[in-house]
């Protein structure tokens, strides 16, 4: 019988650093989802691990995607009904269209947020 070669009975290379250095090496392995081992096995190998933060992000900016599709198609559904504008009355209207309108911009800041987050 051969016994099959697995990276657990193979010998380990060690890297000396310092604390902090092993510290921030120990949360970009977290970071990505993978050990400390795996992650400098992976850079060593020339492969750049992506951050699973990343992933993390993705439902939180469809969500806020999906919010602006919503408060855009209020606003939409507001302008284009002249029965409505007409029995709200124009201060009424006015007010609305302003508070939709600050909805969208809250939200768009938010988007804006958390894509720069994507890019630190």
């Amino acid at each position: 019988m051969t016994k099959s070669v697995t990276r657990k009975s193979s010998p380990a290379i060690k890297v000396r650093c310092l604390p902090q250095e092993k510290s921030r090496i120990e949360a970009m392995a977290k970071s990505c989802g993978l050990s400390t081992s795996a992650y400098l096995r992976a850079l060593g190998l020339n492969y750049q691990p992506k951050s699973i933060l990343d992933l993390q992000t993705v439902p939180t900016l469809a969500k806020v995607n999906a919010d602006q599709g919503r408060l855009g198609g209020l606003l939409k559904m507001l302008l284009t009904n002249d029965n409505r504008l007409k029995k709200a009355g124009k201060e009424q209207t006015q007010k609305t269209i302003t508070s939709l309108l600050n909805d969208i911009k809250r939200t768009e800041d938010l988007l804006y947020e958390t894509v720069q987050s994507l890019k630190r």
